[in-house]
């Protein structure tokens, strides 16, 4: 009975009176949840605290501002000003003040960052510069005019303003750029315990780092240690015998997309960055790499259809957005003009049998619909290096295959198709629907294996003689299946429709 009655306050608290309905946890979630809560379940800010904050801004309250956004991660105010009209950045930015945090200006595209730079006075934007890592700042000042960047470099202190101009000095999307300067480094002699000792006295360290390099005197690397087994070791053990010799080492001069892919393979979290003499002059770290395989991949996705990278329809004022794609666009017109030219050369066969003109958009959409798909697989597997030159001939045959399969299926499906209807319709004398699905038939299946053989021999062609696959194939393609598609069919159907 004691242990009863110990327990029955409990379960009087926790079960409701009789005939009472049971309180809901999600019901009360809901009432301690804010009405303009930022962020929705996937993390993305919501559309009333974005109307709401831009409600704040159009009246210059700034409390309400500050109020908004002081939870908020940098990351976060970026897409909020991004999000945010034209007009509304710059009254944001002059808000905030300087609660505004360093790490948004790297967060931002880079079209929006240009007006948030503007609103921010010179000073004060020495100040955020400085507190940045060294690629993302030299990331965020690259491009300014060259006068705008010598003024503002000019407030910044010494040290870090030497070490952006040396950032500067590298190539865009190389390791140079993309690196940051503030590296861990230590000689081999050094033991653990006077490296911990190091660690906690040293004024300033990289924000984020996961190995201690080990260097010999002209600071060339023998190795590196994880932080996770340096840690573990007693404090007299010395580096040298922890360190990792075959440590991947990053060349400065190269480009992004082989770090990015050295990364991938060897399943990196940070590596060093060493000049021309071997020499230690920063690292990566596994952040940057994402950014550079989110931005590598829009690229390529962009670029597939005939889009700049930087059409952002968020930050580019419409005439610019205009002018960029009218290129693809005028390169489009010259490739749909050239499938015109085939189809005026059968004229007087479209006119002898109308329903060739009903048909004729089956071909030309089915080939260009499988060229695409072809494509998109090779640029893919072309990036990812899944393609190469040891494997090219057996993908070829394979996509060939894939592309007859398919071109059979669909004759055969057409053909049939096409000729009942041809002959219900009336047209022809007896026995042209039977024929008429065959000429159909034929056309598919040469245009189905004429798309796939494009799909993988254009971009393969393309990364051959030097130019981006991703850029340059899709018209090639479309161009191919359609001249391929029309004049197929439209041959074959002068040569055996109305010749019969």
């Amino acid at each position: 009975m004691a242990q009863s009655s110990l327990l029955d306050p409990v379960q009087n608290e926790k079960t409701p009176p009789e005939g009472a309905e049971p309180e809901r946890d999600d019901e009360l979630e809901e009432e301690e949840r804010a009405p303009d809560a930022p962020l929705d379940a996937r993390g993305s800010l919501t559309s009333d605290f974005i109307r709401s904050v831009g409600e704040a801004v159009e009246h210059g309250d700034r409390e309400d501002v500050l109020a908004a956004c002081v939870d908020l991660k940098a990351a976060d105010v970026a897409d909020l000003i991004e999000q945010l009209s034209e007009a509304a950045r710059p009254k944001l930015v002059t808000l905030l003040g300087t609660d505004f945090d360093a790490d948004i200006l790297a967060e931002l595209d880079e079209d929006v960052r240009e007006s948030v730079l503007e609103a921010i006075p010179t000073e004060q934007l020495a100040g955020h510069i400085a507190e940045l890592d060294t690629d993302e700042a030299a990331f965020v000042v690259q491009d300014m005019d060259e006068e705008g960047r010598a003024e503002l470099l000019a407030e910044v202190p010494i040290a870090d303003r030497l070490a952006i101009e040396a950032a500067l000095e590298y190539e865009e999307e190389t390791a140079g750029r993309l690196m940051q300067r503030e590296v861990f480094a230590a000689p081999s002699f050094s033991t653990v315990g006077q490296i911990i000792d190091r660690l906690r006295s040293a004024e300033k360290l990289p924000d984020l780092f996961y190995d201690v390099y080990v260097v010999d005197p002209a600071f060339k690397v023998i190795g590196g240690v994880a932080l996770s087994r340096f840690l573990k070791a007693p404090r007299e053990t010395k580096l040298i015998d922890l360190v990792e010799r075959d440590l991947v080492q990053v060349p400065v001069d190269m480009d992004q997309e082989e770090v990015a892919y050295l990364f991938e393979k060897y399943n990196l979290i940070s590596a060093p960055v060493v000049d021309s003499g071997d020499r230690l002059v920063g690292m990566v770290t596994v952040d940057d790499i994402v950014e550079v395989l989110h931005t590598e991949a829009d690229e390529d996705m962009l670029a597939l259809g005939g889009v700049s990278s930087e059409n952002n329809v968020l930050a580019l004022p419409v005439p610019k957005i205009a002018r960029s794609r009218f290129t693809w666009l005028a390169v489009n017109l010259g490739t749909a003009i050239l499938a015109s030219f085939v189809i005026s050369l059968f004229d007087a066969t479209i006119q002898q049998v109308v329903a060739l003109a009903v048909l004729m958009p089956i071909v030309a959409s089915m080939g260009g619909n499988a060229g695409t798909q072809t494509l998109t697989v090779a640029v893919r597997n072309l990036a990812t290096r899944d393609l190469t030159a040891a494997n090219a001939l057996r993908v070829v045959f394979r996509e060939t295959t894939v592309s007859l399969i398919n071109g059979v299926a669909f004759a055969i499906l057409l053909g049939v198709a096409a000729g009942i209807w041809y002959q219900a319709i009336g047209g022809g004398a007896e026995g042209e629907g039977m024929t008429l699905g065959l000429v159909l038939a034929a056309a598919m299946i040469i245009t189905m294996l004429s798309a796939g053989l494009s799909g993988i021999l254009i971009p393969l062609g393309l990364q051959r003689v030097g130019a981006d696959p991703a850029v340059s194939s899709a018209v090639f393609v479309t161009t191919v299946t359609d001249v391929v598609g029309f004049f197929a069919f439209l041959g074959l159907a002068a040569a055996f429709l109305v010749g019969s």
